[in-house]
Order: C-alpha cells, then structure tokens, then sequence
C-alpha cells in the first residue's frame, strides 16, 4: 500500500516518525513536504496530499498540523476526500471502519508521537466494514456531488 504524506511546522516531528515506522513496516510513503522545519500555510501541504489520494496515486493518506482540524478542512474539499481528525483509538479505527476515510489527520501539538503511532496504524490496518455503512457513505458522496 502507498500512503501519501504530509505536515505543516506545527508537525514535522510527527511527520517524520510516521514515515520511518510506515516504512519500517513496508509501506510505500509519498513524502508531499514539509522537509525542515520553517512556517508554511497548511492549506497547501493538505492539498498536495488530498489531489494524491484522490488522484489514485496513494491509497491513504496522512496530515498533521498543530491540531489536525485546519489540515482536515482543508483536505476535505477535494472531492472524494473524507478526511478525520483524530486524536484517541477508537475514532482512529472507526473513521475506517465505518466512514470509509481516506485520509487522518493529526495534531503534533495535541497528542505525542508514540499516541500517533498507535492511531496510525490503527488507520491503516482497519478495512471498511461496508454494508450499512456504504449507504452512507454513498450519502455524503451524494452531498458532496450536490455542491
């Protein structure tokens, strides 16, 4: 699986554990920045990451900001992103499970690095459970087709 990757300054010690222990556990990563550490304006990392899943290039996708909410704004308006920010386990495995969500977003300066570890792999190791769950996902879809 390819994961496409991406933080602003506010989580660029984050990022970069991410990387080391996705690859670490043979995933492919597509590192879209930032790569030192310097002020940029998150909307940009979160759209480089957002056009990459969506393009088909990944198929998930990880953001981490200060808090992961401007990253998951941001990278929900690509179409057919469903980004999460999540900050605890069960909202990490269940955006998955029962959201289908293509991309999760963290905050480095909300959680410490072990805690994103954890949620990470919990993202990539969940599967979408479908069924009653694909209606609404269909749902939102619809939503998002609407406007």
């Amino acid at each position: 699986m390819k994961i496409a990757l991406g933080c602003d300054h506010g989580g660029l010690e984050h990022k970069n554990a991410i990387k080391e222990h996705l690859e670490s556990r043979g995933f492919e990563v597509c590192d879209c920045g930032i790569y030192e550490q310097v002020s940029v304006d998150y909307p940009e990392i979160a759209l480089k990451v957002a056009e990459n899943v969506a393009g088909g290039q990944s198929e998930l996708g990880i953001l981490v900001c200060g808090t992961g909410i401007g990253m998951s704004l941001a990278a929900n308006k690509v179409k057919g992103i469903r980004a999460a920010c999540c900050s605890e386990h069960f909202s990490a495995k269940y955006t998955r499970l029962h959201n289908n969500s293509n991309i999760l977003c963290l905050g480095g300066r909300v959680i410490g690095v072990g805690t994103a570890l954890e949620l990470v792999d919990l993202f990539v190791d969940t599967q979408f459970e479908g069924g009653r769950h694909q209606r609404r996902v269909d749902m939102i879809t619809d939503i998002e087709n609407k406007y």
